[in-house]
């Protein structure tokens, strides 16, 4: 077998086995995304009140990293082209119904076709040429990302009641 159809095999199996990926677009950072493999590619839904889809567009090339199932470390990353499947097309009908199959806990199941056609976009992430990172070629980065700037916060000063509240003893009768 050649390279190239093993390299193909190894994304499509991690792709069908693994719920989740995550995409980079030019330049931009990693998003998560959930995801199903439709014929020779992954499809994504987003926006409109599904996942954000970040700065994924049509026409733009994207590198999607894909996970072991078993390990849920970075197996498998490749170059992919973006291409914007239109509402109703064959096309998008076959990512949709595999999608809806991989929508957790959806709210209106029934609807969600008519949803997705009117508020979201489903892309499809083609694989083009040989992955960038397979097991036998691994970067000796970490990946790690520095976080995205907030003004969230987690930690606020302790109230001045809350520790003699929580130490406090029941009193003895």
């Amino acid at each position: 077998m050649s390279a190239e159809l093993l390299d193909r095999a190894l994304v499509e199996e991690a792709a069908k086995k693994s719920g989740l990926l995550w995409v980079r677009s030019d330049g931009g950072r990693d998003h998560a995304l959930w995801h199903a493999w439709v014929g020779d590619a992954v499809v994504v839904v987003g926006d409109g009140g599904e996942q954000p889809l970040g700065g994924l567009a049509e026409g733009v090339n994207a590198v999607v990293t894909l996970r072991s199932k078993d390990k849920w470390g970075r197996l498998v990353a490749f170059r992919a082209a973006v291409e914007l499947l239109t509402p109703f097309t064959a096309p998008w009908q076959a990512a949709v119904d595999e999608l809806k199959t991989k929508r957790l806990n959806s709210l209106d199941h029934e609807g969600v076709t008519d949803r997705w056609a009117a508020e979201s976009r489903v892309l499809r992430l083609v694989p083009q040429g040989l992955s960038v990172e397979n097991p036998d070629a691994m970067p000796d980065s970490d990946h790690a990302a520095v976080p995205v700037p907030t003004a969230a916060t987690t930690r606020e000063p302790v109230p001045e009641g809350l520790p003699r509240l929580l130490l406090r003893r029941k009193k003895k009768r």
